[in-house]
């Protein structure tokens, strides 16, 4: 997730309601459209190691071609994936990301002029 927000400090109302919604639509991008290239084995032969890899698929997609996920469970899952448009959902979340950055530097920009006023005060 930091990858997606960053490693700035969010502790507002309104930070956190966009947080929410931002997960929400990354949930859905990251399963339904990113492919994930799963670690099948790791063979040691002396100081080396051999991995292999299954073929890059989705977790949708790893979900639906599943044995142990009964239909109903897939069926939700098609339905859900069919409303689904990537690329709106891509805008939707750099959007959210772009309002979070100015949420931020908004709040940063007013406790810098907070402290300025301080200072004032102090110096005069």
């Amino acid at each position: 997730m930091r990858r997606a927000v960053g490693y700035r400090r969010y502790d507002t109302e309104e930070e956190l309601e966009v947080l929410n919604e931002l997960y929400d639509y990354l949930r859905l991008y990251t399963n339904f459209f990113q492919p994930v290239m799963k670690l099948i084995e790791k063979i040691r032969i002396g100081s080396k190691v051999k991995k292999r890899y299954d073929r890059a698929r989705t977790p949708y997609r790893r979900t639906v071609e599943s044995n142990f996920v009964p239909q109903q469970a897939k069926e939700v899952l098609g339905e859900e994936y069919a409303k689904l448009n990537p690329v709106k959902l891509k805008q939707k979340i750099t959007r959210l990301q772009e309002r979070l950055d100015n949420l931020v530097r908004s709040k940063s920009r007013l406790k810098r002029e907070e402290q300025h006023v301080n200072l004032e005060y102090i110096f005069t």
